[in-house]
Order: structure tokens, then sequence, then C-alpha cells
């Protein structure tokens, strides 16, 4: 069983910067992989960012790439996910998700093959 809580999200106006965690209550943290997902008013729930249990494989969705940096730390059961030079069209609720596995490319960036999901933090971003 795993637990995520994100924190870090907010309000913040166009080209800043917000740094969002996801704190998780696993006993074997360092055989999870680890998403970020966010989803806006009106539209499906889409890949963000995604990192592999050890930390050395990463994938990001073309949106973000260059803008967003995920990263984890399993000493402290923790993934953050680092956003700069923000836009309008990246306000979201954004989620953490898991997966126990070693593996990654295969199901990496596909939400349905995530076990876990935490409950949503809130990014806005204003014009």
């Amino acid at each position: 069983q795993v637990q995520l809580v994100e924190s870090g999200g907010g309000l913040v106006q166009a080209g800043g910067s917000l740094r969002l965690s996801c704190a998780a209550s696993a006993r074997a943290f360092n055989s999870v992989a680890l998403g970020w997902f966010r989803q806006a008013p009106g539209k499906d729930r889409e890949f963000v960012a995604s990192i592999n249990w050890s930390g050395k494989l990463t994938s990001y969705a073309d949106s973000v790439k260059g803008r967003f940096t995920i990263s984890r730390d399993n000493a402290k059961n923790e993934a953050d996910l680092q956003m700069n030079s923000l836009k309008p069209e990246d306000t979201a609720v954004y989620y953490c998700a898991a997966k126990q596995t070693y593996s990654f490319s295969s199901f990496a960036t596909t939400a349905t093959k995530y076990d876990y999901w935490g409950q949503g933090t809130q990014v806005t971003v204003s014009s």
C-alpha cells in the first residue's frame, strides 16, 4: 500500500515557478515508480512527467520539456516537480501517482497503469 500527499500548489504569474512535492508512505519507496499528471477543467487527465525507482530514468510530456524537472529522494520518501517558465495553459490540478515496480518504459506515461494516487494540488497560472 502506498499513500501519496501532494503539496506546493498555488497561484503564480506567467513566467514564474513552483515546486510541487509528493510525500509517500511506503515501506519500499525505492521500488516505486512515480508520475505526475494534471487535469484541467473539462479536460482529460494528462501525463506530465515520470521517474523510475532509482531516479536514473525520466520521461516528460512534450509540452513541459525544458521547463519542468522531476526528481526524487528515496531517503526522504519524496518526489518533486520543479516547474519553471509557467504558462496559463499549465493551470490544472496536479496529481502524484505511484506504481510498485522496477520497470518503467512500458507504462511511465499512462495514467491507467498507476496503482496509487494522491488527492491533487491546484496550480493556477495567471496571464
